[in-house]
């Protein structure tokens, strides 16, 4: 099963280095962020409330990988594409980040859901099924 949702976002002052092109941590940020707003999509519910209300704690990166094929620069509106294939307790997220048609950036990660045991450390556990059913309909 794969969900996939499209977002605009510029490029600020702030994320870009002295000579005006984007500092590529940011571009793992903005990856970030898209990867929450996949499931608040999903879920009805930003990543703040799903701490408040579902068996919880995270979703760590456990692997990524970015390509980097055409810098952005201040005032650049790009797409950010982001799509995301589910496991048992880990999830797959695509991205692609484009400018005027064009590939900028493409990003993968794997991120593993958790949970807090008894003793208060994170632990992976397999995605609830009532969250796998939102991202189904």
């Amino acid at each position: 099963m794969t969900f996939s949702i499209s977002r605009t976002v510029r490029i600020e002052w702030g994320d870009c280095d002295p000579a005006g092109i984007i500092f590529y941590p940011r571009y793992f940020e903005i990856f970030d962020a898209s990867t929450a707003l996949i499931f608040e999509a999903a879920l009805g519910i930003t990543k703040f409330q799903m701490f408040k209300t579902l068996d919880f704690s995270g979703w760590p990166m456990v692997r990524t990988h970015a390509r980097f094929l055409k810098p952005t620069r201040f005032g650049d509106d790009v797409i950010v594409e982001s799509s995301i294939t589910f496991g048992r307790s880990s999830f797959d997220v695509e991205h692609r980040l484009s400018l005027n048609g064009e590939t900028c950036v493409e990003c993968s990660d794997k991120r593993v859901w958790t949970v807090r045991d008894t003793e208060g450390r994170m632990k992976s556990h397999p995605v609830p099924e009532d969250v796998l059913a939102k991202f189904k309909q």
